[in-house]
């Protein structure tokens, strides 16, 4: 393993006091739509019942969807609200969602930036060509813009070797 590729179990960062990261509900639906609008994601294709979010103060201040396709799932709409950046609430819900996941899990994100985070958990490149079949409808599009438009776009693959 390199420095890069961290055990989940070695990630010892702890929730502030005020926060608490559980399942989204109905009443989230709005909070989560407007942090990912916030962050300029892709704002189709939220389903608050695969969300989990952190919570303070009864403010959701970060969210992340553990999206399931027949066969694999897509982690996505990972948004921390820009007041809560750098406390390592993004690296909470990365690490839980990849707990939770039970199938082939698989993402994009925008820059070498963003794929570094990722690797962090294990996750590492790969080519639109060697996506599963259910994924390429929903990454088609990024996979042209990136093609077409020069878009820094990366598809990524955890791979849970890293994840025991």
């Amino acid at each position: 393993m390199t420095s890069e590729k961290l055990n989940l179990n070695s990630l010892k960062i702890e929730l502030p006091n005020s926060c608490i990261l559980r399942p989204a509900t109905a009443q989230d639906r709005m909070a989560i739509l407007l942090l990912v609008l916030k962050a300029l994601l892709d704002p189709t294709q939220l389903r608050w019942q695969q969300f989990w979010v952190i919570e303070s103060h009864q403010q959701i201040i970060a969210c992340g969807q553990l999206r399931q396709l027949n066969d694999v799932e897509e982690l996505g709409s990972l948004v921390v609200s820009r007041a809560w950046r750098g406390q390592g609430l993004g690296t909470i819900l990365v690490q839980h969602l990849i707990q939770q996941s039970t199938k082939p899990l698989y993402l994009e994100c925008l820059g070498k930036r963003l794929a570094d985070f990722y690797t962090r958990f294990g996750f590492v490149p790969v080519e639109f060509l060697d996506l599963p079949a259910s994924l390429k409808p929903k990454f088609g599009i990024s996979n042209g813009a990136k093609i077409i438009l020069k878009i820094p776009v990366i598809f990524m693959y955890c791979d849970r070797k890293f994840n025991p």
